[in-house]
């Protein structure tokens, strides 16, 4: 896989990327999109959320705090994306968890629009058997990706992306990326991150920007979106000082995507293909 091309082409392409997206994140999506070397556009309402879509390059779609305003936005501009052709990433947080947000994942899904969904496995596994084990907005530690079940959780990815019709990113301590035929096992990332409320938001708008750069390569696009939020969690909390929490954590994360090279993705990834 080309990591190197992968990644330097968001900052060469410059994308630009439609977040409707939830209000507890939005200031770091935003930040960490410029980060990698894309544009955010943040449009919500759905008076504009379509005619903004058909502005922007990609979609990204985050379900944390939804509401009757921004579901019908979501629906508008994931029917303006696939009448144009942009990828879309769906991020269903906390599907699983209530009916109206697992109802609206599946909504979303039904729109024919998504190239990706993006999220732990609680919830991919709600979207593909219709019930979960969600936490809240977390993944329970009985669906867990281990050692022990790797080769049962790639063929669950793969089925999962033959189902829903999508590329699925599964992000957790062992991430997976799959399409029908693939699945990347992906080792990077730091148990701190999940300590910060967002880096799952994050890492769906680094996929976002990383697939409209790379619109011929979905799979690979998701995949190394997925390799460069696990890596710069890993150099992040390599640079925290002694006193420095969570909060500092989260703006070097921010950082560390922002001077992110493509060299450094290169030789820092950690992953392989089954």
């Amino acid at each position: 896989m080309d990591l190197f091309n992968i990644w330097e082409n968001i900052r060469k392409n410059t994308p630009l990327i439609h977040h409707i997206t939830n209000y507890v994140t939005v200031n770091d999506v935003a930040n960490i999109t410029l980060a990698c070397g894309a544009s955010p556009v943040m449009a919500d309402d759905v008076e504009e959320a379509a005619e903004i879509t058909q502005l922007a390059t990609g979609l990204c779609l985050n379900i944390g705090t939804l509401n009757q305003r921004t579901i019908p936005a979501m629906l508008s501009a994931a029917r303006k994306a696939k009448e144009l052709n942009h990828p879309v990433v769906l991020d269903p947080v906390g599907a699983g968890a209530t009916k109206l947000r697992t109802q609206t994942a599946l909504d979303i899904l039904q729109t024919d629009s998504i190239t990706c969904v993006r999220g732990n496995i609680s919830e991919i596994k709600t979207l593909v058997h219709g019930t979960g084990n969600t936490k809240g907005v977390d993944a329970a530690a009985v669906d867990s990706v281990t050692d022990e079940n790797l080769d049962h959780s790639c063929d669950f990815a793969k089925q999962a992306a033959q189902q829903l019709n999508t590329i699925v990113a599964i992000t957790g301590a062992i991430d997976l990326v799959a399409n029908t035929k693939n699945c990347y096992i992906i080792r990077n990332g730091h148990p701190e991150m999940s300590r910060i409320t967002g880096t799952g938001c994050q890492c769906s708008a680094l996929v976002a920007a990383c697939i409209a750069a790379n619109a011929t390569k979905p799979l690979e696009a998701a995949a190394v979106a997925v390799m460069a939020m696990g890596l710069s969690g890993e150099i992040a909390h390599n640079h925290l000082l002694p006193h420095e929490g969570n909060a500092t954590y989260r703006n070097r994360i921010i950082d560390a995507i922002c001077h992110l090279t493509a060299e450094e993705l290169t030789k820092g990834a950690k992953y392989e293909i089954r």
